[in-house]
């Protein structure tokens, strides 16, 4: 049968067909074996590493343990020496305080002994006074009986002088005060000069050294200052651009900033003219600007000027509260900052107001400091007392009165507002500090440079101080000298006596003090002498 099926079967179709399956098969179990003995010795593999993964991690901690043991013995060690340092200076301090305690004790003691000795004294003492009162007593009675019997014998004296001078008590004592009275005039006058010139010597001594510290610590700077700009130009032909097609550049920048330009034939340069310092800077940095950007028509300057007041603004702020920190004022109305920092561009005498406010709130301070004074009071006044003249173009009155008001306004307390009242005396100044403010304005402004005055004042203020002296009986001649800080009167000798000199120097004071504004001190000095001339021949 096997013969006859196995050929059959090689014969037919399906003998291509089986074989490959039994190929595939083979191939398949070959393949699953050899994966399997792979994968084994993969695993084999990854178990050796994990147990190498393993004792690794295991003697890292075994060195991470004995580190922290190793750490931890040694901060042990640290904080135990610590604690025996501490407790080393803890018996020390005690130590001390105990040897301390003992030397206090000792000392009780001393002066417990002094006083118990001090006590006994005193009772000897006390015994001592109560016989002497004892005796005084005494004393006391028989000078009343010696007193009674004076009285007596004066009496009787009396009554023989009188008939002597053959004049009553009365008339003697008439005649008696008359020549007293003459001669004490001689003498008061000797004693109120020299009592004044010794007051006066220690007074200026005095004075001096507080305005000199005043002054020597006080570091403001102060700069004469006039009431025009000068612009500087890049060219000559800037000037016609200024000017404009028919002056319509020059008529618009006018108008928005209230300032007259003065186009002269001056080189390269444009004056700017106003009363209003405010203005004048306004329109200053606004020529400036459009100078700078080149563009210069009418809606450039209203658009220019008006950004630039903005500017000027907070410019004008910050000028204020740097005023005050320098000045270590604080806690003034935002509105009086600002009115303070509009200073800045104000001047008097040519002296800028903002820094003579300053160096008046340091020199009031440093003065205050000196005499005992309340120094904010001082430092604060003097900062404020020329806050009108920021708008004594606007408002009506004197910077004086405009200056209280404001301060009034916003709340300034009363001495304050009397300081700023006083300080040119259009009020009588009432407390120290008032005083203060105005002697701190009077060293500012007079301080060397710090202020100018036009030559026709300077003339007036000499004619006036020679009309004044030589307004007063028994005066000659006078002169005003040293830039009238000082008035030199010579007197008529057979009128004005020598002792008569020193009341006129006071009327002549005291009239000036009455009729001008100065700043400062004007000496008078009078003068008298006789001269005898006689000619040899």
């Amino acid at each position: 049968m096997f013969n006859y099926l196995v050929p059959n079967l090689f014969s037919n179709t399906a003998l291509y067909i089986v074989l490959p399956i039994i190929g595939l098969a083979v191939g398949a179990a070959a393949a699953l074996l050899l994966y399997m003995l792979v994968t084994k010795n993969k695993i084999g593999n990854v178990r050796k590493s994990a147990n190498k993964l393993v004792e690794d991690a295991v003697e890292e901690a075994k060195l991470k343990r004995k580190e922290v043991f190793r750490e931890t013995e040694s901060e042990i060690e640290k904080k135990k020496s610590e604690f025996e340092r501490q407790r080393a200076d803890f018996e020390r301090e005690m130590k001390d305080k105990r040897s301390e305690l003992q030397r206090s004790e000792q000392r009780v003691y001393s002066k417990e002994d002094l006083l118990n000795k001090k006590e006994e004294a005193l009772d000897k003492k006390i015994e001592g006074i109560e016989q002497t009162k004892a005796r005084l007593s005494e004393r006391e009675e028989e000078i009343k009986k010696i007193k009674a019997e004076a009285e007596a014998v004066h009496s009787q004296m009396i009554v023989e002088v009188e008939k002597a001078a053959a004049m009553t008590r009365e008339e003697a004592k008439a005649k008696l005060m008359e020549a007293i009275e003459e001669e004490a005039k001689i003498d008061a006058a000797k004693f109120v000069r020299e009592a004044e010139a010794t007051a006066k010597e220690e007074a200026d001594k005095k004075a001096r050294e507080i305005v000199a510290q005043a002054v020597q610590r006080c570091a403001v700077d102060h700069s004469s200052e006039i009431t025009v700009s000068v612009v500087s130009l890049p060219s000559e032909e800037m000037k016609g651009r200024i000017i404009g097609r028919e002056g319509r550049n020059i008529r618009a920048l006018e108008t928005a900033t209230g300032v007259d330009l003065i186009i002269d034939d001056t080189p390269e340069a444009v004056v700017l003219s106003a009363f209003d310092p405010i203005r004048r800077e306004i329109a200053r940095i606004t020529l400036e600007k459009l100078i700078s950007d080149g563009r210069i028509h009418p809606a450039r300057i209203e658009e220019m000027v008006e950004k630039t007041r903005k500017e000027l603004d907070v410019k004008v702020k910050e000028l204020g509260e740097s005023a005050m920190f320098d000045a270590g004022v604080f806690g003034l109305h935002a509105d009086l900052i600002k009115l303070l920092g509009r200073l800045q561009y104000r001047t008097s005498y040519g002296q800028n107001v903002l820094k003579h406010s300053l160096e008046v709130s340091h020199l009031a301070g440093l003065m205050a400091t000196e005499l005992g004074a309340d120094v904010n009071i001082c430092k604060r006044a003097g900062l404020l007392h020329d806050i009108g003249k920021a708008i004594d173009h606007e408002v009506e009155g004197t910077h004086v009165s405009i200056g209280a008001d404001l301060a009034k306004k916003y709340k300034e307390n009363k001495e304050i507002v009397h300081c700023i009242a006083a300080h040119h005396n259009d009020v009588d100044p009432e407390t120290v500090e008032a005083v203060i403010v105005q002697c701190a304005d009077a060293i500012s402004g007079a301080r060397p440079g710090a202020r100018r005055e036009s030559l026709d004042n300077y003339v007036k203020r000499l004619e006036k101080l020679e009309s004044i002296a030589n307004g007063f009986k028994g005066v000659e001649k006078s002169y005003a000298i040293q830039a009238g800080r000082e008035v030199r009167i010579l007197v008529k000798p057979e009128i004005i006596k020598d002792e008569a000199t020193l009341f006129l120097a006071k009327d002549i004071a005291a009239k000036i003090e009455q009729e001008m504004e100065y700043p400062g001190q004007i000496k008078v000095n009078v003068i008298r002498e006789t001269r005898s001339v006689e000619y040899a021949k």
